[in-house]
């Protein structure tokens, strides 16, 4: 089977470099196609009871230059591999949004690493892998 709209999903975790490396392979094989790659990343938040307590800027910041840091590394190792491809950094829950910008780019396919780098928000809220496989509507391709 053929993609010529590859969604991928990336974190910079190991099963997410592999993801990259599958959708690589899935693009050579289909002269044309496009992967579009996909960080998405939430500032982090502490509750204390029904509250909401502040973050310091610099957290933020930090959490932000990482999030581009992983973005500049895929986009290198994409250019190494000679595939067509854009990349976008955006803030919002990741599963959310990687359903929503499927729909929006008409993707054939999301390309998605099995355990990313939730910690232990993903073992209370579930997997941001599982949670994209459960409400696609087009195929998930999930790495080991």
């Amino acid at each position: 089977m053929l993609f010529s709209n590859i969604l991928l999903a990336y974190d910079g975790s190991k099963a997410s470099n592999r993801a990259l490396d599958k959708a690589v392979q899935l693009a050579q094989a289909a002269p044309g196609s496009v992967i579009k790659v996909v960080h998405a990343f939430d500032f982090p938040r502490v509750f204390i009871g029904e509250g909401l307590a502040p973050i310091p800027a610099s957290v933020n910041k930090d959490y932000y230059d990482l999030a581009e840091q992983t973005v500049e590394e895929a986009k290198r190792r994409l250019d190494d591999a000679g595939v067509n491809y854009s990349a976008e950094l955006i803030q919002g829950a990741p599963a959310e949004t990687i359903l929503k910008l499927a729909q929006e780019h008409g993707s054939d396919v999301i390309v998605i690493g099995s355990r990313g780098l939730g910690g232990i928000r993903e073992f209370v809220l579930g997997s941001v892998s599982h949670n994209v496989v459960q409400h696609a509507r087009i195929p998930v391709l999930v790495i080991k």
